[in-house]
């Protein structure tokens, strides 16, 4: 069974930065591509950005692209969100998960982002 745990979230300003974390367990990781969801209120999971375990080979939603850096370290079964010049549309749960994501049970407990203007 996968457990996901987020972490990093918080509250910022537009034009802040904030580093999300996500420690992944339960699977090989190193053989599995990730990505990072978001869901503001009365939405579903909207991808943000994901990144291949063969290459590292990154893709981004157009909303963040330029914005956001998604990484990972294998030793550490952990992937990361970078989001810098945050604004108050970025508001949201930001979720890590398998890309694309496994079943509606797989999901963590997210890890909320809060932008003021």
């Amino acid at each position: 069974q996968v457990q996901l745990v987020e972490s990093g979230g918080g509250l910022a300003q537009a034009g802040d930065s904030l580093r999300l974390s996500c420690v992944v367990s339960g699977r090989r990781f190193s053989r599995d591509d990730m990505g990072w969801y978001r869901q503001a209120p009365g939405t579903g999971h909207e991808f943000v950005a994901s990144i291949s375990w063969s290459f590292g080979t990154t893709y981004y939603a157009d909303s963040v692209k330029g914005r956001f850096t998604i990484s990972r370290d294998d030793a550490k079964n952990t992937v990361y969100l970078q989001m810098n010049s945050l604004k108050p549309e970025d508001t949201a749960v930001y979720y890590c998960n398998l890309y694309p994501p496994l079943g509606e049970d797989s999901w963590g407990q997210g890890t909320q982002v809060t932008v003021s203007s």
